[in-house]
């Protein structure tokens, strides 16, 4: 049982995986990941038919994932995997159900890069498309991060990120005019880091 989950999903964001066991996605069928590293949330989508897309700064991680899609050509072309930049995706607007962003906008080197990534990926999204992202945020956290400037903190774990706060997401959601399809969910990894779940529907 346990090695026949690790086969279908494999390292798949628990927090996506949350998503999918709930059928919110259930008629998506074009997926792009946006950032996608490695491939660890496209694996799924690839073995289950759908139209994977990918997009990545580094062509390490995209030879990789087109290593991973071959097998499925079928369904998702090697030429579906790009090298690219997430505030410059190579892709029409509305061109897909579902954009995956896990782990990706907390690199941002200020707020104006932030809100170019998450533009571009609200731009290929179709009307009724969703928007799934996991982020780094202050929430939980706020008296234990340091400000270098630029939006950008440093948190207990040493790490430097570009941190959102709740009050940030609601006014995105806003301005995008999107719709929160769950509520805003915060993981505190013992008052290391706060990983925040921001589900948006166009």
């Amino acid at each position: 049982m346990k090695e026949d989950l690790r086969h279908q999903f494999g390292n798949i964001d628990i927090y996506l995986f949350d998503q999918l066991l709930k059928g919110t996605y259930d008629d998506c069928q074009s997926i792009l990941d946006a950032g996608c590293g490695q491939g660890r949330n496209v694996g799924y989508f690839l073995r289950s038919g759908y139209q994977v897309y990918g997009v990545d700064s580094s062509a390490d991680n995209i030879a990789r994932i087109k290593q991973m899609a071959a097998p499925f050509s079928g369904s998702s072309s090697q030429d579906n995997f790009k090298i690219g930049l997430v505030e410059n995706l190579p892709f029409n607007d509305g061109q897909f159900d579902l954009v995956i962003s896990s782990a990706v906008l907390h690199f941002a080197s200020n707020l104006q890069h932030f809100e170019e990534m998450l533009n571009s990926m609200w731009r290929v999204i179709r009307p009724g498309g969703y928007l799934f992202c996991r982020l780094a945020s202050d929430i939980g956290i706020e008296s234990l991060v340091r400000s270098i400037g630029n939006g950008r903190y440093l948190l207990p774990d040493e790490s430097e990120r570009f941190l959102v706060n709740q009050e940030m997401l609601f006014a995105f959601t806003k301005k995008l005019g999107a719709t929160l399809h769950e509520p805003i969910k915060t993981t505190n990894v013992q008052n290391l880091r706060s990983m925040t779940t921001w589900c948006l529907r166009k």
